[in-house]
């Protein structure tokens, strides 16, 4: 699966975002990762492009994965076991495709609902001028300052909805068992009113005492 996401254009909106590559790439997935299963994203990346994986495991057992990013040479760049999640930012050394890979099969039946953030290069300038000699106007200051308080917002919104998420699966975990457990005690407690029935019957049933007559 290649993996081309195109983010902001700057103020000459989407026509310019359809005919002009972009100097950033983003992509974000969430996706299903079964037990004792691999799945791999590769990416085309130029040379000196700054780049950085974020990931995070939403559902699934400890909420842990294995994560491994690799170079178009196979040099392993990052390598993490078990990790419920993190981030790593890397500049790429060559060009080529860059390969990183979601590993479950450490786990034998459980299966895990993994989302990750691959931002690839920076985000153009909002105004085509952003970087001329002479200082913003202050209608444009004011875009820059909206526009990176949107991406904030926009970034932390992601955060909440995965915290969000993950707590609903614990909870939603927690309850499943409480809920067996509780069928549980249910069932002890009738087998077991129902022996003390059956023992406290017996201590006052009558008891026939038989005799044996022994002819001499």
């Amino acid at each position: 699966m290649l993996l081309r996401g195109y983010g902001t254009a700057g103020p000459w909106g989407w026509l310019t975002l359809l005919l002009v590559a972009c100097a950033a790439w983003a992509s974000e997935i969430t996706f299903e990762l079964p037990d004792n299963a691999k799945q791999c994203f590769y990416e085309e990346i130029v040379q000196g492009t700054k780049c950085t994986l974020e990931f995070q495991v939403i559902t699934g057992g400890h909420y842990d994965v294995d994560c491994r990013l690799e170079d178009p040479d196979g040099i392993v760049l990052y390598k993490e076991m078990k990790k419920q999640y993190d981030s790593f930012t890397f500049t790429a050394s060559r060009n080529g495709t860059y390969k990183f890979c979601f590993s479950n099969e450490f786990s034998t039946f459980t299966h895990k609902t993994v989302y990750f953030d691959f931002q690839v290069g920076e985000d153009a300038p909002l105004f085509p001028s952003e970087n001329r000699a002479t200082a913003l106007t202050q209608m444009e200051s004011a875009c820059v300052s909206i526009h990176e308080a949107l991406k904030s917002v926009i970034d932390y919104q992601t955060h909440f909805r995965l915290r969000e998420a993950q707590g609903r699966s614990r909870a939603e975990d927690l309850n499943t068992r409480v809920a067996y457990w509780s069928i549980g005690e249910a069932i002890i407690l009738f087998v077991a009113s129902i022996g003390q029935v059956f023992l406290l019957k017996s201590f006052f049933s009558d008891k026939r005492t038989t005799t044996t007559c022994v002819a001499s």
